[in-house]
């Protein structure tokens, strides 16, 4: 399509992919829509992107990142028949982190029918130099049919201006009042009238204070911290992020149709649909204590008693509202030493090849943290994803995407303890 084209697109559900080629400097970006009647939001809910990744109306929900084969995408999923009556346009927006789009080789935004699996309508190169943030096309109501145009309008103020553009309240730092003058002593006045003071006056009382307005809504918080092998790791004390939840998600999505590795031949082996993988923790606390948080064996955890490590659920789809989800109470980071967030396959696949995974820690105070899993190249069923550790009180995340490839006879778990000296006796289990 050219910029300024419209086309019509099918009312049903879409898939928005926001795509580029990856290389050597070139910053990530990130896709987001917003829900607008008359040009602006009704509230910041109307705001779909990383840190807000679902609409309450479930219309628009924010898939997440794929890394194959050289190119990147992120990818927003539309479902046209649950978009709310009020709603007039949907603008399908992209945020550049750590440069301009004119860094960001063969971008492009393509609409996919999720149902038929084509194309509907593709944008490639809206022109971008300086800008780092970019409207790249929009979703809109005509004659009760929604049509899609390739837009192509940049920001130089990125993903804050953009959206302030279209009335969303952005959390931003709070500078200190300045002190207010000091106010000079009053002079003493000498005593020399001859009449006798006047009588002291009644108190005057002052009415009851009027009730305190209600709280503004929170506003929309913009950062985001992502890992890569280049920068690795980051301090949650620094963050702000040290108390409270924090929530650690894995979602994943199949590349291809084939997966896995077969032992006997060493080829890749079908994928099946029911893939399961299983998220889980290796703990270490500070009074000595060790242990595994998993769905094998049932072994849970707990969120207010030691390990203070919980495992939500057990999911097989791969979503990012819903995925494998694990929550780690900090409140009691005191009492860590370390955990090692890991993931194995429990079954559907021999191992991770062909797996586009994303992992996001989300502290309930703080900046959410996440990274992409490297493509797989070796027959691993076992993934070590994230190491946090505890030293002298400063709680550190360190991606690791380190896949593991166990010996014959020995468990994904045991690999992990052996990689990481655990030092851990091992059972057998089963969900």
């Amino acid at each position: 399509m050219l910029k300024g084209s419209n086309t019509p697109v099918p009312t049903s559900a879409l898939r928005v992919e926001l795509g580029w080629r990856a290389g050597p400097g070139v910053p990530d970006a990130d896709a987001s829509a917003l829900l607008l009647i008359s040009g602006k939001v009704r509230s910041d809910a109307d705001f779909v992107f990383y840190n807000q990744p679902a609409h309450s109306s479930g219309a628009i929900r924010h898939e997440g990142k794929r890394n194959a084969d050289g190119r990147v995408s992120d990818t927003l999923l539309v479902d046209l028949t649950r978009v709310e009556p009020a709603i007039e346009t949907i603008v399908l927006a992209a945020s550049a982190d750590g440069g301009t789009f004119g860094q960001v080789p063969g971008l492009y935004i393509e609409v996919q029918d999720t149902t038929l699996g084509t194309p509907v309508a593709r944008f490639d190169n809206p022109g971008a130099t300086t800008e780092t943030a970019f409207v790249l096309g929009e979703f809109y109501r005509r004659q009760g049919a929604w049509k899609f145009r390739a837009v192509g309008q940049g920001y130089s103020s990125g993903l804050e201006g953009l959206a302030t553009d279209y009335g969303i309240t952005v959390d931003e730092p709070q500078q200190a009042a300045p002190a207010p003058a000091p106010t000079p002593a009053a002079a003493p006045v000498a005593a020399t009238s001859a009449y006798p003071p006047p009588p002291p006056t009644r108190p005057v009382v002052p009415p009851p204070p009027a009730a305190p307005p209600a709280a503004p809504p929170e506003p929309v918080r913009l950062t985001k911290v992502t890992l890569t092998k280049a920068a690795p790791s980051v301090s949650l004390t620094k963050q702000g992020g040290t108390s409270g939840a924090l929530h650690v998600n894995l979602n994943w999505q199949v590349r291809k149709q084939f997966s896995g590795w077969s032992s006997k031949f060493g080829r890749p082996a079908a994928m099946h649909s029911d893939l399961d993988l299983d998220l889980c923790a290796l703990y270490e606390l500070t009074d000595g204590s060790k242990g595994v948080v998993q769905a094998l064996g049932n072994a849970f955890g707990a969120l207010h008693q030691p390990p203070y490590v919980h495992l939500d659920g057990d999911d097989r789809t791969g979503a990012v509202s819903t995925g494998e989800n694990l929550t780690v109470n900090l409140d009691h980071k005191n009492a860590f030493r370390r955990i090692l967030v890991f993931v194995t396959i429990y079954e559907g696949a021999r191992s991770f090849a062909d797996l586009n995974a994303t992992v996001t820690l989300q502290p309930q105070h703080g900046a959410p943290i996440e990274f992409f899993l490297d493509e797989c190249t070796v027959p691993s069923p076992v993934c070590a994803l994230a190491l946090i550790t505890n030293t002298g009180g400063d709680l550190v995340v360190q991606r690791e995407a380190r896949y593991l490839v166990p010996e014959r006879g020995v468990s994904p778990q045991r690999t992990v303890d052996y990689a990481y000296g655990w030092g851990m006796n091992w059972t057998p289990g089963r969900k």
